[in-house]
C-alpha cells in the first residue's frame, strides 16, 4: 500500500492545457474514483500518475517520494486498461507471468504469485486458455490478475468495465470492490459512470475541463454538492434545476418563489444571499411526488415504466427543458396529463448565479 499526493499537477499539449493545477491527497488503502464527462482529463491524470504521460509542472509523490522523473516500472504501480491489453498468442498463465519473467523472478516465485492471483479472481480453470477463448469478463479478470501478481503499491484502473455488457459490469464491479476489501491496497479508478463511482469509492474526485470541482465521500457529494456541475453530474437521473427569486433571507434558510412555484423556505446557510437575487433551485427526481401543496404544475410529456419505478418527464408552462420525477412503479400517469410535481423544502438545494451552492447542513457518514 502507499499514499499518493498531487501538488499543482498540470499537463499541457503544446498550448492546450488539459490538467489545470490539481491538488489531491490519497491515503494508504483508499479506493479513489476519478469521475467526469468525456474530455475532462481524468484518464490523462491517471496516466500522469502512472508515468505514461510526462507532467508539465507540479509534483506527484508516492509514499512522499517525488516521482516526476521516475520511470513507470519503478513507481510501484500496476495499471489495468480498458482494452485488457493481453497477448493473444500467450496463455492466461503466460500473460500473468510475463512481467515477472522480465523482472527476473524465479519460476517458483512466478508460479506461486500467478496461482495465488488466479485463486483470488476464481480463474484457476482458465490458466491454460488463450485470450481468444475467454469472455469479456474473464479477460478483464486476467488483466486484473496480471496487475495483482506484481504486488504493486497502487492499482490504477482506466475505465476497466466500459467494454462489458450491463449485467457483467454489475458483477465485475462487485468483484473489484471485494478485491479491494481483500487486498487493502490503494486503488485509483477512472470512469465516466457516476453509478460506478458511487458504489465503489471511498472518495470521489469530480473533474470538469481539467479542474477538480469537488472531492468527498459518495454521500457527501450526493447530499451536499458544492456547485451545480457536481449536483447535476452525481445522481441518475440528473438533478432538476428551476430558476427562482429570493423573497426573504431568514436565519435558517432562504425563501424562494417562481411564477409557477409555490413559495418555500429552503434550509441552507443564508450567508451572502440577498432579497431579490436570482438563484437556481435544485431537486432530485427521486425526491419528487405527485400531488401535494408545494411544487410546480406540469404537463406529462413521456413516461418510462421500468417495473420497480416509473420515470416521468414533464414540461412547465413557459419554461424550456423538462423536469424528471422518479415515482412508484405502478403509479397511474400518462402522457398529456396535467399533474403537480411536489417536493419537500428540506430535499432542495440552492445555487448562486455563479453556480456555487448555498450549503446545506452536513450529513452523518455511517
Amino acid at each position: 500500500m502507499a499514499s499518493l499526493t498531487l501538488r499543482q499537477a498540470r499537463k499541457s499539449f503544446g498550448r492546450l492545457e488539459i490538467i489545470k493545477g490539481v491538488d489531491l491527497d490519497i491515503k494508504d488503502g483508499e479506493f479513489v474514483v476519478f469521475v467526469g464527462p468525456s474530455g475532462c482529463g481524468k484518464s490523462t491524470l491517471l496516466r500522469m500518475i502512472a508515468g505514461l504521460e510526462d507532467i508539465t509542472s507540479g509534483e506527484i509523490l508516492i509514499d512522499n517520494q517525488l516521482c516526476n522523473d521516475i520511470a513507470p516500472k519503478d513507481r510501484g504501480i500496476a495499471m489495468v486498461f480498458q482494452s485488457y491489453a493481453l497477448y493473444p498468442h500467450k496463455s492466461v498463465y503466460a500473460n500473468m507471468a510475463f512481467a515477472l519473467e522480465i523482472a527476473g523472478f524465479t519460476k517458483a516465485d512466478i508460479d506461486d504469485r500467478v496461482r495465488k492471483a488466479a485463486a483470488i479472481l476464481h480463474i484457476e480453470h482458465l490458466l491454460d486458455r488463450k485470450p481468444g477463448q475467454l469472455s469479456g469478463g474473464q479477460r478483464q479478470r486476467v488483466a486484473i490478475g496480471r496487475a495483482i501478481v506484481r504486488n504493486p503499491k497502487i492499482f490504477l484502473f482506466d475505465e476497466p468495465l466500459s467494454n462489458l455488457d450491463a449485467a457483467l459490469r454489475v458483477s465485475t464491479r462487485a468483484e473489484i470492490a471485494k478485491l479491494h476489501e481483500d487486498l487493502g491496497s490503494t486503488m485509483v479508478y477512472v470512469t465516466h459512470d457516476q453509478v460506478e463511482a458511487m458504489t465503489l469509492a471511498d472518495k470521489i474526485v469530480v473533474l470538469e475541463a481539467g479542474y477538480v470541482r469537488q472531492v468527498g465521500a459518495p454521500l457527501e457529494l450526493y447530499h451536499r454538492p458544492q456547485n451545480m456541475f457536481v449536483a447535476g453530474f452525481i445522481g441518475s437521473p440528473k438533478m432538476n434545476f428551476l430558476k427562482v427569486t429570493a423573497k426573504e433571507v431568514v436565519a435558517n434558510g432562504v425563501t424562494v418563489a417562481a411564477h409557477d412555484l409555490t413559495t418555500l423556505t429552503v434550509p441552507v446557510d443564508p450567508t451572502g444571499a440577498t432579497v431579490g437575487a436570482e438563484l437556481t433551485l435544485g431537486i432530485r427526481p427521486e425526491h419528487m411526488v405527485l400531488g401535494g401543496e408545494t411544487g410546480v404544475d406540469v404537463t406529462v410529456a413521456f413516461v418510462e415504466r421500468l417495473g420497480h419505478q416509473t420515470i416521468v418527464q414533464a414540461e412547465r408552462a413557459g419554461e424550456a427543458g423538462r423536469l424528471i420525477a422518479v415515482l412508484e412503479g405502478d403509479i397511474a400517469v400518462k402522457a398529456g396529463e396535467s399533474v403537480r410535481f411536489a417536493f419537500d423544502a428540506k430535499d432542495c438545494h440552492l445555487f448562486n448565479a455563479d453556480g456555487t451552492a448555498l450549503m446545506r447542513a452536513a450529513i452523518r457518514q455511517d
